[in-house]
């Protein structure tokens, strides 16, 4: 076992990574207001602890953009001070891409947390191009989906079996606080009831 299966989120070197969570795309998925919601609490966490987003669009010209209520969401952020960044993408895994590649490079974290659509295909292939790759990837169960859930299954035993971490968006948020009674804590609070 690598030491990548058992490291928590750490708040300085983490940044957040969400894939394709599109119009057209999540129409198909039974567990698509679960993700969108699990996602924004990662996102509003993110930004609360000035980690990076990023944001990738499979071919949007077909897929469409980003959830509205997850759109509104990251632009109000940005606006707001965030670092959010949104990449096209034609692959699958987005370490194919130069683009994405480009920046996460640039955000100068080595942990990465995936949010997105779908498990078996762009998070599993992208969670195990950076995992291959030297970073410490942790995919948040409850904030990923397929449009099949035995695929989503599968998918995550298979990413598990290869040392990447699987978690849930609770385990994520708590780890990166790390403590109650701080005003961090209080936001967090905020967040998971929001």
């Amino acid at each position: 076992m690598t030491s990548h299966a058992l490291t928590t989120i750490d708040r300085a070197t983490f940044a957040l990574v969400i894939v394709d969570i599109q119009e057209r795309l999540a129409e198909a998925m039974e567990a698509r207001d679960r993700v969108i919601a699990a996602t924004s609490k990662l996102a509003r966490l993110a930004a609360m602890l000035d980690a990076p987003i990023l944001v990738t669009r499979q071919y949007p010209r077909g897929l469409g953009s980003t959830v509205p209520e997850l759109e509104e969401l990251l632009v109000e952020l940005a606006e707001d001070g965030a670092n959010v960044q949104v990449v096209d993408k034609l692959s699958f895994c987005c370490s194919c891409e130069p683009d994405f590649t480009e920046a996460l490079c640039a955000t100068g974290r080595g942990q990465v947390v995936l949010a997105g659509m779908e498990t078996h295909i762009c998070i599993a292939q992208t969670a195990l191009a950076l995992a291959r790759s030297g970073s410490a990837v942790h995919v948040v169960a409850d904030a990923c989906c397929s449009r099949d859930s035995a695929n989503h299954e599968v998918a995550l035993d298979r990413l598990r079996a290869a040392d990447v971490v699987v978690t849930t968006s609770e385990s994520v948020m708590y780890e990166a606080v790390g403590r109650a009674g701080t005003p961090e804590f209080k936001a967090l609070l905020g967040i998971v009831k929001g």
